[in-house]
């Protein structure tokens, strides 16, 4: 009697779990649930990746010519802001410590050449007055370049980052190895399926 009590306890029990668990699997969508599903997707779709603007590039390149930086800031990479102006900076101090050193030089060989005394004295000759000059001259062309590069390079970063960031990589365009065995001949075939979603 006690077991036919416990069977028929569980019994119910299972019947009513079936119940409950065909009863939400037979549920109907209506409408506005469908509705707030698809708006959810979308919302999540997107916080993805921007929409397109075909101008971004562009306006990143030209904030970053008028001053270095600024296309990274409308980017949102603030972290690259320092790296240009080190870059930038290092260009514009070397020139200017090389320019510094090539006057130096000129001034004391233009005071040879004019008979008068000079700061080097008699520790360098005229020759070498004459290398130090052509030394620090290559060295101030060279630091006008890496400047130059700099700016340039910063251009091309601010308008390459701003191209990235509109690239679509959401799951409707994706490649994945693909192992299939053929029943036919007995064999393994491996390879890249390529799909897309529209």
């Amino acid at each position: 009697m006690k077991n036919n009590r416990v069977l028929s306890v569980l019994f119910f029990l299972l019947f009513v779990l079936t119940l409950t668990a065909q009863e939400d699997s037979l549920m109907v969508d209506t409408p506005a649930v469908q509705e707030t599903i698809s708006e959810e997707k979308e919302e999540e779709e997107e916080k993805d990746y921007k929409p397109y603007n075909a101008l971004a590039p562009a306006k990143a390149a030209f904030y970053s010519a008028v001053l270095p930086g600024l296309g990274q800031a409308y980017n949102g990479r603030y972290w690259k802001i320092p790296l240009v102006y080190a870059g930038i900076g290092t260009g514009v101090y070397f020139y200017i410590n090389n320019n510094k050193q090539w006057n130096r030089y000129r001034d004391a060989y233009k005071d040879r050449l004019a008979g008068r005394k000079d700061e080097f004295g008699d520790r360098i000759t005229t020759d070498a007055l004459i290398r130090a000059q052509e030394f620090y001259r290559r060295n101030k062309e060279i630091s006008i370049l890496v400047t130059a590069g700099f700016y340039v390079l910063n251009i091309i970063d601010a308008n390459v980052d701003a191209h990235l960031q509109q690239f679509n990589v959401s799951e409707d365009l994706t490649v994945k190895p693909n192992m299939d065995f053929n029943n036919f001949t007995g064999k393994s075939q491996y390879g890249l399926s390529l799909n897309y979603r529209f």
